[in-house]
């Protein structure tokens, strides 16, 4: 048993800070970008062509030179991604004593969190980790889950959304309510689509109910 508590972590107004600016550290800053982090820091003498644009956009704060013990100071999520895998531990260590939450990517054990393969279909994330096992079998079952949960699940997400927000006003008796988001979700998932009147679907959902079929 590994330990590991599997969160979702909200990184808006959030500072994360990578230092690195190699191969590695370019799909770490693609991940936060993706999450919608907004205040992203890359530490790195040099940086890939990819991670070059991202700072002329604007999209990111490069600070060009060799980590120093400050870096650290205000972030919420920290990345050590240096090609040193000394130094990657040293900011690991340091991350930890300020209570910084940190992924060492050459070493999973000197963190204090792991990056999960990501299956992001709008609202709808689907997350899968070895643990530092076997990265190839994450990558695999990730592959697996993005052919089962294609991009049509991302307009299923938001329409399951405005439903959900419908019956959460219109019905009150929350058995009801829970019966009907499940066989709406049942319906969802297997139509792979729903184009309907909300008024419509939930009345027909009801009506499954009190004949009993559920």
């Amino acid at each position: 048993m590994n330990g590991l508590y599997p969160i979702f972590m909200q990184l808006k107004g959030r500072r994360c800070v990578i230092i690195g600016g190699g191969s590695v550290a370019q799909r770490k800053l693609q991940g936060l970008l993706a999450a919608g982090a907004d205040e992203i820091w890359v530490i790195s003498p040099s940086l890939t062509p990819q991670i070059v644009c991202l700072a002329s956009e604007g999209k990111i704060r490069w600070f060009q030179r060799e980590y120093n013990d400050g870096d650290l100071a205000g972030a919420s999520l920290v990345f050590a991604a240096t090609n040193d895998k000394r130094l990657n531990a040293e900011i690991a260590a340091a991350a930890d004593r300020l209570r910084i939450l940190v992924n060492a990517v050459d070493n999973a054990d000197k963190g204090s969190f792991i990056s999960p393969s990501i299956v992001r279909r709008g609202d709808l994330l689907l997350a899968v980790t070895a643990s530092g096992a076997s990265p190839a079998l994450s990558q695999q079952i990730k592959k697996e889950l993005a052919a089962l949960y294609g991009p049509e699940y991302e307009e299923i997400t938001i329409v399951l959304r405005r439903f959900r927000e419908k019956v959460l006003n219109s019905l009150h008796d929350e058995q009801e309510r829970q019966s009907v988001l499940k066989l709406a979700a049942e319906e969802a998932a297997s139509l792979k689509r729903i184009n309907i009147d909300m008024d419509e679907w939930l009345q027909s959902l009801l009506h499954r109910i009190d004949r009993g079929l559920t």
